[in-house]
């Protein structure tokens, strides 16, 4: 006979169950970040995480699709920019303005730059592996960013007809040579980043305000 009490008792099963993947995609988070994708294996992040190699598999199946996760999760951050929920309030320019310094923070780390070399590194050997990151981090964005534009565009306050073409051409401007130059080891330049990102956003109005608002 069922009880009110019988989904209760499954609540912190389900719970246990969520913090022990949320535990393994930080563990794994870490590890590829550090070490890159061959050099990470299943026990180290198993170790890591406090849990079995049988636990992750459970949870995840094989190592390509702990990655995915693992990038997926570094991503989050910059995605949750583009969340039409939780973008400041302001005018399309200051919004505009705080993807493009996100945009700049989020390349810039350190971690992200190796995390990157060594993506590409890999993925002279196995192309799944790059794929893998492009479909779990700057795809994902450049559609949520996409969809971002889009809204604006619907709004009046952008004039937009390609919004993914118009994505790509708002990334490319924000990374400049800024991206190149930090892929090859020179110092993040905070005063040269914000220049790029405030002209990023000038040449993106004159090319897409609405021409009954060009001063939105």
């Amino acid at each position: 006979m069922s009880t009110a009490s019988g989904p209760t008792a499954r609540k912190p099963g389900r719970r246990a169950d969520a913090a022990k993947r949320a535990a393994i995609i930080e563990a794994a988070s870490q590890r590829f970040f550090e070490h890159g994708f061959a050099a990470t294996s299943i026990e180290q992040v198993a170790a890591d995480a406090g849990v079995s190699k049988v636990t992750i598999y459970n949870h995840f199946g094989d190592k390509r699709a702990l990655f995915v996760a693992a990038v997926e999760l570094e991503c989050e951050k910059m995605r949750g920019h583009f969340s039409l929920e939780d973008m400041p309030s302001g005018s399309i320019r200051s919004r505009l303005k705080a993807i493009g310094e996100a945009m700049a923070a989020f390349l810039s780390r350190p971690e992200m730059t190796r995390f990157e070399r060594r993506i590409a590194a890999e993925t002279e050997h196995e192309p799944a592996i790059g794929r893998a990151f492009l479909e779990a981090g700057p795809w994902r964005m450049k559609a949520a960013f996409s969809a971002f534009l889009a809204h604006a565009s619907a709004n009046g306050e952008l004039a937009i007809p390609d919004p993914l073409l118009a994505a790509e051409q708002f990334a490319a401007l924000t990374k400049g040579m800024g991206d190149l130059e930090r892929r090859f080891g020179l110092t993040p330049d905070p005063e040269a980043d914000r220049k790029r990102i405030e002209g990023a956003v000038e040449v993106f109005m004159a090319a897409y305000a609405p021409r009954d608002n060009p001063a939105s």
